[in-house]
This record gives structure tokens, sequence and C-alpha cells, in this order.
């Protein structure tokens, strides 16, 4: 399956990153790859049914910088244990457990349009995961 969306991650774990076009996905890549996370995909990630996640070959290691142009970065796959959807803003301080459905699968998602900090938050979710 091959998805438009973005994904990075922390030490194996990754976060698929989805939106519509424009929405900021390769920019909270970037952020959390300043962050100390690592690319696997942007604009398009490649997803098999065990949740591992790559790039599409002829867009390995490169991530697009709007206004910049498209950078080289260090690559490498990752088992997705979250989402994060740039197109909805989170109504809720504390929010219930939400999920998305990746390959018939539930994965954790966060709504993360508007949200301060965002990156700093999806990496310490990857980091350390969330009290449910």
């Amino acid at each position: 399956m091959i998805l438009h969306a973005s994904c990075v991650a922390w030490q194996g774990r990754g976060v698929l990153i989805l939106g519509p076009s424009g929405s900021g996905k390769s920019t909270l890549a970037l952020q959390l790859m300043a962050l100390g996370a690592m690319l696997v995909a942007d604009d398009r990630a490649q997803v098999d049914p065990d949740l591992v996640v790559t790039a599409p070959p002829a867009l390995g290691g490169l991530i697009e910088a709007r206004g910049v142009g498209l950078l080289r970065a260090e690559h490498a796959p990752a088992t997705l244990v979250l989402a994060v959807d740039l197109s909805q803003a989170e109504p809720d301080r504390l929010p219930p457990m939400r999920h998305t459905l990746v390959h018939g699968s539930r994965l954790p998602l966060v709504l993360g349009r508007g949200q301060d900090h965002l990156a700093c938050m999806v990496l310490q979710y990857l980091k350390g995961g969330r009290q449910a």
C-alpha cells in the first residue's frame, strides 16, 4: 500500500504523518528530524501488512523543504506505532484514545492541526507511549 504521507521514526518506532497537500507533513517531519528522529519516507510511504514503512526507491533519502528544495537525509525503514492527522484539530484537552486503520490494523491517532509544539509531543509519544 502506498499512502500520500510522510514518516519518521525514533529508534525504529514510526509515525505516519497524514494530511492534505500543504498541511505541513514535510515540515513536521523536518522538525522531528531536527530533534533526532530519522527520515523514513516523505510524500509517499510504502506500508506493508506488518506496518513496516519504507520509501519508494525513487524518493528514498529525500525530503521536501518548501522554498528550499529537496534535501538529502539518512533514511531507514520503521514499524508504525502512531499516526498524526494534520487535517483535523483536537477539540479535547485530554482526548480519548483515537485510532485509524492501516492495512486493517488499529493504529493510535493524534489529531494535530494547529497544535503548538506538536513535534515535541509526537517525539515523546514515540519514546514513551501514552498513558491510557
